[in-house]
């Protein structure tokens, strides 16, 4: 287990457990049962203390914990049939973004979302979940083919940001993540968003400019990374938890801000302490959202999904 900075007390008593445990596996006359249990009661204590209020900083690296299930963990696990589709017919196909045809619940849908990749090679390979311009063209190119033929679009959130690189900027990457963006509020099928970890600028509002957007409960989605707030406004990425603080990042300022609908429950101590049941956790709410959305026009559900994004304006003018 990865042990996140304000975890290591609690990392202190598991290992204590565990080397009990390992000792008793080599030596079989300890019986150490009775002392691991209660180092194990004492480590659910904590960690219900540690998660009981979590500060915006804290959510933030719980969102990057890189044992957090990522967009592959919930195709495999959410979607069958998953049939990839690659490439933006222009320039290359960007791993950081991945999406096909698949079922869920046995219905036909298009699935897209960023991967981070899961051990050094892969986030080599998928650069981090930090998408190129691409990246975006090929998501616009699914939504189309959603569009076409009649396809719910889901959409999982999980990056830092769009890539920065001189070559994606050569490419156009602002006016490929506006084209993602305006072709979200185009296509005339229902369309859900799951922030599953970061929710990073730009990046993040390409794919989640939608008719429903769900957040995981210790995910974030902001402007801008508490870094690179803390650059900009302090020139110092140290105070990045006082910049974390005033973006209002996470999942339960947007819901009462109206950015978000719903907030996804995650198990104690985070999606990555139980993988499954965070996936089944959020398999349920894209059923909900889809079900929400069943049987609307596509006149009428282009106009539900402007409406969301034009009353968050009017309310933030209002106050």
């Amino acid at each position: 287990m990865n042990y996140l900075e304000f975890e290591k007390p609690l990392a202190e008593i598991e290992g204590k457990a565990e080397e009990l445990r390992a000792m008793a596996r080599a030596n079989k006359q300890m019986d150490v049962e009775k002392e691991a249990a209660a180092l194990d009661a004492k480590a659910a204590t904590m960690l219900r203390d540690l998660y009981k209020n979590l500060s915006p900083w804290q959510k933030c690296l719980v969102a990057r914990h890189p044992d957090r299930p990522h967009c592959k963990d919930y195709i495999d696990a959410l979607f069958t049939e998953y049939t990839p589709l690659a490439g933006d017919r222009n320039f290359a196909d960007d791993h950081a973004v991945m999406g096909g045809l698949a079922r869920f619940n046995d219905k036909p849908v298009m699935v897209i979302g960023h991967e981070k990749g899961n051990d050094t090679k892969t986030r080599i390979e998928r650069n981090f979940g930090m998408a190129r311009p691409e990246g975006y063209r090929k998501a616009v190119r699914l939504m189309d083919m959603a569009h076409r033929f009649g396809l719910p679009v889901v959409t999982l959130v999980d990056t830092p940001g769009a890539y920065p690189g001189k070559g994606a900027e050569e490419r156009g990457q602002s006016e490929a993540i506006a084209r993602s963006t305006q072709k979200c509020l185009e296509i005339g099928v229902p369309l859900v968003s799951i922030v599953i970890g970061e929710g990073g600028s730009g990046g993040a509002v390409a794919f989640a400019t939608a008719n429903r957007i769900a957040m995981l409960e210790h995910s974030v989605y902001s402007v801008i990374s508490p870094e690179g707030c803390a650059s900009i406004l302090w020139k110092d990425a140290e105070k990045m938890r006082e910049a974390a603080e005033a973006l209002r990042l996470t999942a339960q300022d947007l819901q009462k801000l109206g950015v978000i609908d719903r907030i996804v429950t995650e198990p104690l101590g985070g999606a990555q302490r139980d993988r499954k049941q965070s996936i089944a956790a959020v398999g349920k709410v894209i059923e909900t959202m889809l079900a929400e959305l069943s049987g609307m026009k596509p006149d009428a559900l282009i106009k539900d999904r402007r409406k969301k994004f034009i009353d968050m304006g009017s309310k933030g003018l209002a106050a």
